[in-house]
């Protein structure tokens, strides 16, 4: 019977779509249209169209191991829809980037409640990122698996990634000085780490040369217990790259660079997911050290009365010895 539900929603909704031509067929739609648009995520999308959000959706721009991304217009002009796909992503991956972090410790651990979560951090992480000074997609939206945001290209056609880009010396220092910059934004002002930054992860708009970056879902806040592993993590990834250029930096060096705050760094304020968590954390700090308190306050008058009563058996067998 649930077999039959199901079939009957594909086709109700395979109608509205051949009806609404919402969707924009090619190669690429069609190739991946298998593993990402279940029923719920379809319902979704054109719950979307009904907002204005989506016009129509075209050909992928990319896929990754958790999603994939969707060229699309809508009411903002050019967008990008990222879905996570909810029955093959690797959310096991996700686990050390979300479940430690304190705006979401809050979540259930199954697949799609993670997932559902990360999404919503993408975003967050978007808006914060984009208040530091960063030039990264815009976020427009967000809702169970599926976040709109801002395409990052021109007439339909993406900027190309950091490992695409053909530089010469002058042009790898210019960005290399670029993102040594926006992770130190990314952490002074953001009080993010990236922690999965490499060529893969930036874009470059070659028309002036500036980079974006993006794939901000797994960054982490700077209370995240791993947040420092992240972040050499990324600044070994960037050393690497740029190696061939001629460009080389000590780590610990590069670390002085990207935690240094300057009079012009203005701090985004923690969300209030994070203000909470800390909340509790310092809550739950207090009660355990109010209950070491209370357990060496017992213990010590357990031992003194223990005492008392060794003097005073001590004292008994005196009196009955001098008897």
């Amino acid at each position: 019977m649930a077999h039959k539900n199901i079939d009957k929603q594909m086709k109700q909704i395979e109608n509205k779509r051949a009806k609404d031509r919402i969707f924009k067929k090619d190669s690429s739609f069609l190739k991946a249209e298998e593993n990402v648009f279940d029923v719920p995520t379809l319902k979704l999308l054109y719950t979307f169209s009904n907002k204005g959000y989506i016009r129509e959706l075209g050909g992928s721009i990319s896929t990754g191991k958790e999603a994939n991304v969707f060229y699309a217009t809508g009411n903002e002009g050019e967008i990008a829809v990222k879905i996570y796909r909810i029955s093959s992503s690797t959310f096991k991956a996700m686990d050390p980037y979300i479940l430690k972090d304190p705006r979401f410790t809050h979540i259930r651990h199954s697949r799609k409640d993670i997932i559902f979560a990360w999404t919503q951090k993408e975003f967050q992480n978007l808006l914060r990122i984009q208040k530091a000074g960063i030039r990264s997609p815009k976020p427009i939206t967000c809702d169970r698996n599926i976040l709109i945001m801002q395409f990052m290209g021109k007439d339909g056609i993406a900027y190309p990634l950091l490992k695409e880009t053909r530089l010469d010396n002058e042009d790898a220092q210019l960005i290399y000085s670029q993102i040594i910059e926006a992770m130190r934004r990314i952490y002074v002002r953001a009080s993010l780490v990236h922690a999965d930054l490499s060529e893969y992860n930036i874009l470059i708009d070659t028309e002036n040369m500036e980079l974006i970056i993006i794939d901000v879902g797994q960054a982490v806040t700077l209370n995240h217990p791993n947040a420092e592993e992240f972040l050499i993590r990324d600044v070994e990834n960037i050393k690497r790259f740029f190696k061939k250029y001629g460009i080389e930096e000590e780590t610990k060096d590069l670390l002085k660079r990207i935690k240094h705050r300057t009079e012009e760094d203005n701090i985004i304020p923690a969300d209030p997911e994070e203000k909470a968590a800390e909340q509790e954390k310092e809550k739950t700090k207090q009660e355990e050290k109010a209950a070491k308190k209370e357990k060496r306050t017992t213990k010590q008058k357990e031992e003194t009365t223990k005492k008392e009563e060794e003097d005073e058996e001590e004292a008994a067998k005196r009196e009955n010895k001098e008897d």
